[in-house]
């Protein structure tokens, strides 16, 4: 659609030239978008607007410490940003500061008319740092996202909230903004289909400074945790792209010239399985083969992935090969409690394995301080971490997210006592929990401690690797990046590293008895040296 805008945006005289000329194999779900951007074009003036993402904080998935092992600024891109700008009308002049990988200066804000920023919980600091300092340069700011839809007033200094899912609210500001009545607040209770969503702006992006790149192909999960945020944002319904936008938008992330892995964000890619099995993965094995897998795909699932044969060789045949699931904990009771209804009745450990021998890296989300936790539930964490071979275990304490079930619950029975964080990690809750608030940090900290000990990482490692098969789907070439974080690795773990013991015993163990392993050996290395950075700070 983009494309056919910018071929022709040079010869419209009136907005029923436009209609005239829209080719027939435009999709008619394009047209309403197509018609706003047009309108806004034909009435607005060129706008200088400058999208801002804030700084992540060193947290568990920042990845911080690890991407500096090949040469890279941030390990994910600001997608939601990079797709609002595909939404803004086509004279605009858009710039991308990515404070990951780029300083904002002053010269960035003297240019700007308008600011778009977006980020989640974890953002919050330094959100409002940026907000704060847009005010002092006097420019107009819009503020959408996760954080912001769930709690808008908890940032000060915004002009206009665009919240919820900008194909709806976004479009209805840019008329009011294009005529000079825009409202401070944008909200919508219907959830947009995902097929309203333009390409990324792919060039935008400094792409030589971010590990992977990202990709959603659908919204909504049909689970509905009481913790989770998702349902609420996103709704219970999977609302999934078809087939050719999902091609198109690899082939223009292929045609930048990107190879690597790209991160598939999806709230839970297998929410649709039979469009998944029947139309989706089939495209994308024929396309990862036509083009020699330039691609691997990391996305998130949940545990009952393990159920499906089918689908699990149709994902590993289309290049995924690490999917995140939530796990949460081995107590029946708090997976009751918590409505995580699809891990219950089943040997945890062995979906998990069965997961690995089909030739997926699993990482689980644990949690920590659901009201039916006794003490034993910091050992029991442990044992199903350690024995399950999950390398990349993020345990964090209960939240309550604003605008969740558990939320809603907590405030219902006073529990509620401060503002969540958005840090997996850092020790830190927002309610009373049932076991006492000291007697959970401890045991949490102590959890960590456990498990990402030198010793008990490794040993999770080989855990891993004994189960674990290399799928014969993808490529087997290693790049220079590859080639320069094994290198620094030697040097950093190797060499300086208090786990050098560890660390070359792995080694060892990889060339000689594991060898088509040995990549992964080394990046499961490397992430225990950020892991252990990020424990070291609590």
């Amino acid at each position: 659609m983009s494309q056919y805008i910018n071929s022709h945006i040079g010869h419209l005289q009136t907005f029923t030239y436009v209609l005239q000329t829209i080719p027939d194999n435009i999709p008619i779900f394009k047209i309403d978008i197509l018609i706003i951007k047009t309108k806004l074009f034909l009435k607005g003036s060129m706008m200088k607007c400058l999208l801002i993402y804030p700084q992540t904080p060193d947290t568990f998935w920042s990845f911080s410490y690890a991407v500096k092992f090949i040469s890279k600024k941030s390990s994910e891109i600001p997608l939601g940003l990079i797709t609002v700008a595909g939404l803004l009308p086509e004279n605009w002049d858009i710039k991308l500061v990515d404070t990951n990988v780029t300083a904002l200066s002053d010269q960035h804000l003297n240019w700007a008319d308008i600011v778009f920023i977006s980020g989640m919980s974890i953002h919050r600091d330094h959100f409002q740092k940026i907000v704060d300092r847009c005010n002092r340069h006097d420019l107009t700011i819009v503020a959408g996202g996760p954080m912001v839809t769930i709690d808008p007033d908890d940032i000060s200094g915004v002009d206009h909230y665009v919240l919820n899912e900008a194909e709806i609210t976004l479009l209805r500001f840019l008329k009011d903004y294009q005529e000079g009545k825009a409202k401070k607040y944008y909200r919508t209770e219907n959830y947009p289909e995902i097929s309203k969503a333009p390409l990324p702006r792919w060039d935008l992006l400094e792409m030589d400074k971010y590990a992977s790149m990202n990709l959603q192909y659908s919204r909504g999960c049909p689970h509905n945790c009481e913790f989770c945020s998702v349902t609420m944002l996103n709704g219970r319904r999977p609302r999934t792209k078809d087939r050719e936008q999902l091609l198109a938008e690899l082939d223009s992330l292929y045609s930048t010239g990107w190879q690597g892995n790209v991160f598939i964000v999806d709230d839970n890619f297998i929410g649709n399985r039979k469009k998944l099995k029947q139309e989706t993965l089939p495209a994308l094995i024929e396309w990862s083969e036509k083009n020699h897998y330039p691609f691997t795909f990391t996305t998130e699932a949940s545990l009952n992935l393990a159920d499906d044969e089918e689908l699990m060789d149709m994902m590993i045949k289309a290049g995924f090969y690490h999917t995140f699931i939530g796990i949460e904990t081995p107590n029946l009771e708090s997976l009751e409690e918590c409505g995580k209804y699809q891990n219950m009745n089943r040997d945890i450990i062995e979906s998990v394995k069965k997961l690995q021998r089909k030739g997926f890296m699993v990482s689980g989300g644990f949690i920590v301080g659901f009201d039916h936790d006794s003490q034993n539930i910091f050992q029991e964490q442990i044992e199903l971490i350690q024995k399950s071979g999950i390398v990349i275990a993020m345990v964090g304490m209960l939240n309550a997210p604003k605008g969740t079930q558990l939320y809603d619950r907590l405030e219902k029975e006073n529990r509620l006592v401060d503002r969540m964080t958005g840090d997996n990690l850092d020790g830190s809750t927002n309610f009373l929990p049932a076991m006492g608030l000291e007697t959970l940090k401890d045991g949490h900290s102590w959890l960590l401690q456990t498990i990402y000990s030198k010793k008990g990482y490794y040993q999770r490692i080989k855990i891993f690797l004994k189960e674990y098969n290399v799928p014969s789907t993808g490529t087997t070439r290693i790049s220079l990046s590859e080639i320069g974080a094994f290198l620094k690795s030697i040097w950093k773990l190797g060499i300086l590293g208090k786990e050098r013991r560890y660390y070359w015993r792995l080694i060892m163990l990889s060339i000689f008895r594991y060898p088509k392993k040995f990549p992964l050996v080394v990046t499961l290395a490397i992430y225990g040296f950020h892991f252990r950075k990020i424990i070291e700070k609590l």
